[in-house]
């Protein structure tokens, strides 16, 4: 079947994982024989078993079998215990199926365990659920994980925007096409990663490639330029500038190949292959620590997005301890500091007319069209500032705005009002993105023209526009002290 006949049916996005059978847990004690464990796999028919006494450990399935048995040499007779994985994932029953088929990719694995309340009641596996949706960007992403080359992942990408056309004419929510292409753009460049990394041998220190921007807050469209990062452990004197050419050439090389794929170099150059943006960790918290203390309008302008930061590959642990040092950072910040972000989050403003009834416009082509992207532009900012400010390290917009409403921060009615504007317009954005690419076959863009909206979305957008315009006058008075 082609990729595009691999299309999404919408049940799939409406069934949830307990709708899906999921089998029941073979358990084993940690001192069994992998011998054992093999026979009761093909006994079972099963590729997974669970170990564990009174509670469950880890788990071994034929690729570990495989990989850290037989490929080793070890005995048959080794404890289970000695070579099972720990990392064990689970989710709710009451979850869907897609946000289970996500949280796969995101943590690599291929089972997860599946709960009722806190009590582990089955586990559904990878194939199961692709199995039972065959009809999918799913597949299209299984697909992205077993390309071999740069070409074909760059034909797989070419797929993506009539795949989100017909998912937004579906009615699909935005968030989850959001989901979507972000975690299709990870898979192709975890790719692109691991297939530079076998090209050029492996890395000399421990590393984290990090994403920024809307990719940092898994808010993807198709618009897209790089914008990633490297942290590397700091290492001894002598081997600071081999471990810094290393990384250097690979970052090089990961971009000419993403770029190659239709992930265009960033024009502001917030890359890794830009050397300023592959430091080593104690480099990286000075940055942070600058940033922080001695804030400008200018620098928070420039870096805010590094601020939206998320890793996809590498030592996890490595942005963990920055993200502990930024916590410190926010606890005693200067008061300029919020000052400045606020000032950052007001520099776009919603394109209203002064008696807030019409859309201001520009003209393309004689055509009408506002700039959407910067329309959406103060919502991500001023949520990341109230985020922040509260130490909330989320990155992603809808996730930042449940936590601060949790903490009291926005009222139901104002992280309501806001979640529905962004996620509006976000809809509109890809909608207006694939049909460019689609119809026209042109590159996306960030306009929109107003011939193309109906009157319904005008007066809806009147509305947003009015909403985003109120939060900017809190921020002023909150942050900038100032309501002129």
């Amino acid at each position: 079947m082609s990729i595009e006949t691999n299309l999404n049916n919408g049940q799939f996005f409406t069934q949830k994982v307990g709708e899906l059978h999921s089998r029941d847990l073979k358990i084993i004690p940690g001192d069994t024989p992998v011998y054992e464990a093999a026979q009761l796999m093909s006994k079972e028919k099963v590729s997974c078993l669970f170990v564990g006494d009174t509670a469950i450990q880890g788990f071994v399935t034929d690729i570990t079998l495989r990989d850290k048995v037989l490929a080793k040499n070890l005995s048959a007779s080794t404890l289970v215990a000695d070579i099972m994985d720990e990392n064990l994932v689970a989710i709710s029953k009451d979850s869907f199926l897609y946000e289970a088929l996500l949280l796969m990719f995101q943590t690599k694995t291929r089972y997860l365990l599946v709960k009722d309340q806190e009590k582990f009641v089955g586990m559904i596996s990878r194939n199961k659920i692709l199995t039972a949706q065959h009809q999918g960007p799913f597949i299209l992403i299984q697909s992205v994980k077993q390309s071999l080359y740069t070409e074909e992942l760059a034909q797989k990408w070419k797929h993506v925007p009539d795949m989100v056309h017909r998912l937004a004419e579906r009615g699909l929510r935005s968030q989850i096409i959001n989901q979507i292409i972000t975690t299709i753009n990870d898979a192709i460049t975890l790719r692109v990663i691991e297939n530079t990394i076998r090209e050029i041998g492996p890395a000399p220190a421990n590393f984290v490639f990090m994403v920024l921007g809307s990719e940092g807050r898994s808010e993807q469209t198709l618009v897209t330029d790089q914008d990633n990062a490297i942290i590397y452990e700091d290492k001894a004197n002598e081997q600071r500038e081999l471990v810094r050419a290393y990384f250097l050439d690979f970052a090089e090389k990961v971009s000419a190949a993403l770029d190659r794929i239709g992930f265009e170099f960033c024009k502001g150059g917030f890359m890794a292959k830009n050397p300023k943006w592959t430091h080593s960790l104690s480099h990286w918290k000075r940055n942070y620590e600058s940033w922080i203390k001695e804030s400008t309008p200018e620098t928070m302008m420039k870096y805010a997005t590094f601020f939206d930061c998320r890793a996809i590959f590498g030592d996890f642990t490595l942005l963990d301890d920055l993200r502990e040092f930024m916590d410190q950072q926010l606890q005693n910040p200067t008061e300029k500091f919020f000052i400045n972000l606020g000032t950052n989050a007001l520099q776009y403003e919603p394109p209203l007319t002064f008696f807030r009834k019409h859309i201001k416009t520009f003209k393309i082509d004689g055509e009408e069209h506002f700039n959407i992207k910067h329309t959406m532009t103060p919502i991500v900012d001023l949520t990341r500032l109230f985020a922040l400010k509260h130490r909330i390290f989320e990155t992603n917009t809808g996730e930042r705005i449940d936590k601060l409403q949790a903490l009291g921060i926005f009222s139901s009615k104002e992280a309501r009002e806001l979640s529905h504007a962004y996620y509006y317009l976000m809809g509109l954005r890809l909608e207006k993105q694939s049909l460019t690419m689609i119809r026209k076959g042109q590159k996306p863009v960030n306009y929109v023209a107003l011939k193309e909206l109906t009157k319904v979305q005008m007066v809806t957008l009147v509305e947003i526009f009015k909403v985003i315009k109120d939060f900017q006058l809190k921020i002023k008075v909150e942050f900038t002290k100032n309501i002129f």
